[in-house]
Parts: C-alpha cells; sequence; structure tokens
C-alpha cells in the first residue's frame, strides 16, 4: 500500500542546522581565546604599528614563542633567518618576566640585525 507523502520532515534540518550553530559558535570563541595569555605591562604612551610585525612572546614561565609558535631554547636565531631584516619586531612580555632574560632576547634580535624593534604594552 502507497502513502502520499504531503509534508516535508524539518526535523534532519534543525539537527543539521543545530550541528552547524555548534561548530560556529565553538569557533569563535576559540578565535577569540585562542591567543597565548600574557599580562602586559602598561604605559600611558604607546605606538600603533601599520603593518604587520613580527611578534616574540615571553610567557610568565619563560616560554618563547615566535608568531605564536614556540621557540626551543637557542632557537630563535635559526627561527629569524627567513624574516627580512628591516621588518618591525614587537616583544610581548609578561610583566613578572625577568629583565635579564627580555634583554638577552632584545639583543639577540638587534644581534641578527633588526632595527625596528619595540615593546608592546597596554595603555593606562
Amino acid at each position: 500500500m502507497q502513502r502520499d507523502i504531503d509534508q516535508i520532515n524539518v526535523i534532519p534540518l534543525v539537527d543539521v542546522m543545530l550541528v552547524l550553530l555548534v561548530i560556529v559558535l565553538t569557533t569563535a570563541t576559540f578565535i577569540s581565546s585562542g591567543q597565548i595569555p600574557v599580562n602586559l605591562a602598561k604605559a600611558k604612551e604607546v605606538d600603533v604599528h601599520k603593518d604587520a610585525p613580527i611578534v616574540i612572546t615571553l610567557t610568565a614561565d619563560g616560554a618563547l614563542f615566535l608568531n605564536d609558535r614556540a621557540v626551543p631554547e637557542g632557537g630563535l636565531q635559526g627561527a629569524l633567518t627567513a624574516e627580512p631584516r628591516e621588518s618591525a619586531v614587537v616583544v610581548r612580555a609578561d610583566k613578572v618576566t625577568l629583565l635579564e632574560r627580555f634583554v638577552s632576547v632584545v639583543d639577540e634580535v638587534r644581534g641578527l640585525g633588526f632595527q625596528q624593534v619595540s615593546l608592546e604594552v597596554v595603555r593606562l
């Protein structure tokens, strides 16, 4: 016996839309919080960069990142060899980072020929 279908079953459509909504919300949350957590120091004067600089991040526990990629101890020189020397370099250092560690990283970057090295801070 044949039945005529006179309506559309929307339950599978709703299921697919809910799955897509969950994927979008999860991705949006990851994008907004996917950065390396660093407590930046505060300053009254802040410089704004127009081009995309090379970002070196020093975390509170001493880890080093280059453009959000982990750099092993002593591997900063190898990681910066492919970068053009006229690029701006921004160092994001946690406010509890040892001054000696910060100075050694900046000194190493300057020794490789980068002239535009600056520190990222948060405006008061």
